[in-house]
């Protein structure tokens, strides 16, 4: 039987309910000692979670839901505010709400951790949705939609955050974003049975939910302190080419994915579920840029336009065929390698 969503923490160490604010800076007392600042760090190199089949038991675990966006660090400074992408770029333009709402959040400085994503009309987070936002991949129009829903906090007011364990960056963060609807949103913890929990995000038909260790502390890197465990698998594969369809939207009736083994790329299949019609022009004319007549990686079919593998999809599948394929494949959208896309490393 699941425990009911948590209640956000009362405000650590106060006893009012009135939003944190910096008090004003005022001379420092040649009398008194330098306090201790941390310096604010350009950038944070993320925690990322380790991919889990089932999510893990016992109370020293926090659930959250699991956002499909991009990763992103808001960096909140007396004078200005940045929005970082997991491969360290610069993306403020992109976001211009997020960034208006980062500059009256009342702090003189902080690094907000979290999710950029777009909405569906269920709440939903929807990654199509989002590039389309953005102008596609590649875009740089600004998505006036998106909102970040944040998780964690790792720099406060002239602390690096990253040594306290989770629970009280929680706390924190908590009482500097409040239950605010919006355009940055605390990504709400939820203490309850994990696999009970799993069952009530598939049947919702969200991407899956995120497992985290209450008393870990911030470490960068893949290292299992964060878990996903997802409704449907789904990974990035390398777009080499397409199936052309004289009836399908766009001209493609699939696109031909392949995935690394060792140093180079193997076949594992084809998708051609899942795109709209606007996505399967927009790809086919990606594609038709990048033909070539060298083919990437050894497919057996008639009627294949092959191209460079440079494009990188996210792919939505249930299994992989006894051969090696993927089974039940659907496109979600085009990954940019500025968001570190990873491709698919197959066993060797």
């Amino acid at each position: 039987m699941t425990k009911p969503p948590r209640k956000p923490s009362q405000p650590l160490l106060r006893e009012t309910e009135a939003p944190i604010r910096s008090r004003p800076r005022k001379p420092r007392d040649p009398a008194q000692p330098h306090l201790p600042f941390d310096p604010m760090p350009d950038r944070v190199e993320p925690c990322l979670a380790l991919l889990k089949a089932k999510p893990p038991r016992g109370p020293d675990w926090l659930f959250e839901v699991k956002w499909d966006g991009y990763r992103v660090a808001v960096h909140i400074r007396p004078n200005d505010v940045r929005i970082i992408t997991r491969g360290g770029h610069d993306w403020t333009d992109r976001f211009p709400t997020i960034a208006a709402a980062a500059r009256k959040i009342g702090v003189a400085t902080a690094i907000l951790d979290g999710e950029a994503v777009v909405l569906d009309a269920q709440g939903r987070s929807d990654f199509g949705a989002l590039q389309r936002s953005l102008g596609g991949r590649g875009g740089r129009q600004a998505a006036g939609e998106a909102i970040l829903y944040a998780f964690d906090l790792l720099y406060f007011d002239g602390h690096d955050l990253t040594g306290m364990e989770l629970s009280g960056r929680r706390h924190l963060l908590e009482d500097l974003v409040g239950e605010s609807e919006g355009s940055i949103r605390l990504s709400q913890e939820v203490e309850a049975d994990g696999e009970a929990l799993l069952a009530a995000a598939c049947e919702h038909r969200l991407e899956g939910i995120i497992a985290k260790h209450r008393d870990s502390v911030y470490r960068s890197g893949r290292l299992g302190d964060w878990l996903k465990i997802k409704c449907v698998q789904s990974d990035n594969f390398v777009i080499v080419g397409y199936e052309l369809s004289a009836s399908a939207r766009g001209g493609i009736g699939s696109l031909l994915l392949a995935a690394y083994r060792n140093d180079g790329l193997v076949y594992v299949g084809s998708v051609g579920t899942g795109f709209k019609e606007r996505d399967a022009v927009e790809l086919r004319q990606m594609l038709d840029r990048l033909k070539t007549k060298r083919q990437p990686v050894a497919v057996d079919k008639k009627g294949v336009v092959f191209s460079q593998p440079t494009l990188i999809a996210e792919v939505e599948y249930r299994a992989w065929t006894d051969d090696g394929k993927l089974r039940h494949a659907s496109y979600k959208g085009l990954r940019d390698v500025q968001d570190n896309a990873a491709i698919y490393k197959l066993c060797e």
